[in-house]
């Protein structure tokens, strides 16, 4: 295995890129709250999947193509998973009436905390899983080196698969998510105004500081995020367990492009109807290929092509048999 220490222009080059595109994002396109057009989404689109190709080539360059493989794996896994949060977001921004132009703004925040929290999950995930692995022992004739996280990581996701595909979409839609920890850990330390107050997070009322709606949907968002990621975080475990550099680069670049996709998603939602049976699917094999893997392992590169086959699938299915009666707003 390739150690980092040996290609420090890789990180330097990836470190680089995230901050020069976080403050271009920050301070130049998006200076001003503004509603965001579908041919922006697109162009932000384009250009962060161009920027993630761009950088899985030098990872190939490099590191070879084992390293490239579970960087693509990893990348569209967080990817696909990620799709389905942002179906909750649609559903919070429209609970929490927020203005159009406001939606940019909060996500920008909340994928802020995303990148940090990802960090603690990842660096953590992997120490815990180096210190899991369990005696070596036999078993129907095979001398198996079991990782007691790795096997529950994936039990956990093969029933959280099942459940995806089972999962009643009508839940959601009807959630208060006033009462969502992370509504009520903004309430408990500030005082929330009724209105919002242009995109700011903080107002003065009658001499008084006082928290904007908008910091609570940040709140839920953040939350939201948290929860989404007990699914997304095990199941890229199962590309790159022992690698942290190309789980963490690989999930940054995929949650950096996911404000440009949500719009694009709010938009063209009938693209992606039938996308929760291909979900269910891609973490049933994930967790699959966690709990098979002392036994038989299966390579990156064929867990890129079931991926990639799956989601492809199913937002062919999606256009092909479009779902009439079911609308989110």
């Amino acid at each position: 295995m390739d150690n980092l220490i040996n290609h420090p222009g890789i990180i330097s080059a990836f470190s680089v890129v995230i901050i020069i595109m976080l403050l271009l994002d920050l301070g130049v396109f998006n200076k001003k709250s503004h509603e965001v057009s579908n041919k922006e989404a697109i162009t932000w689109s384009l250009v962060w999947i161009s920027l993630s190709m761009l950088f899985s080539g030098v990872i190939y360059y490099y590191m070879g193509v084992e390293k490239f493989s579970q960087f693509q794996s990893a990348y569209w896994i967080e990817k696909a998973l990620s799709v389905d949060n942002l179906f909750v977001f649609i559903l919070v921004f429209g609970f929490f009436n927020v203005p159009k132009h406001l939606h940019h703004k909060v996500l920008f925040w909340g994928i802020i905390g995303a990148l940090i929290l990802r960090a603690i999950f990842i660096f953590s995930g992997v120490g815990l899983i180096k210190l899991t692995y369990l005696p070596e022992m036999e078993i129907l004739g095979y001398n198996l080196k079991i990782n007691a996280v790795l096997t529950l990581f994936g039990i956990f996701l093969i029933y959280a698969g099942i459940k995806s595909w089972f999962a009643d979409d009508d839940g959601d839609e009807e959630k208060d998510f006033n009462t969502s920890p992370g509504a009520r850990i903004v309430h408990k330390f500030f005082k929330v105004s009724s209105n919002y107050d242009g995109d700011k997070f903080f107002t003065i009322l009658n001499g008084k500081k006082l928290a904007t709606p908008l910091l609570v949907v940040v709140g839920v968002i953040e939350f939201t995020d948290l929860l989404f990621a007990v699914d997304s975080i095990p199941a890229i475990f199962a590309i790159a367990p022992d690698d942290p550099f190309i789980l963490y680069t690989s999930n940054i670049f995929a949650i950096l492009g996911l404000r440009a996709l949500y719009f694009l998603l709010a938009n063209f939602i009938h693209l992606f109807s039938k996308l929760k049976f291909g979900l269910a699917i891609i973490l049933a094999f994930i967790g699959v290929k966690m709990v098979i893997s002392p036994i038989y392992h299966i390579e990156s590169i064929h867990s890129l092509l079931v991926v990639a086959g799956v989601l492809t699938l199913s937002v062919l299915a999606s256009i092909m048999f479009p779902e009439k009666t079911a609308e989110r707003n």
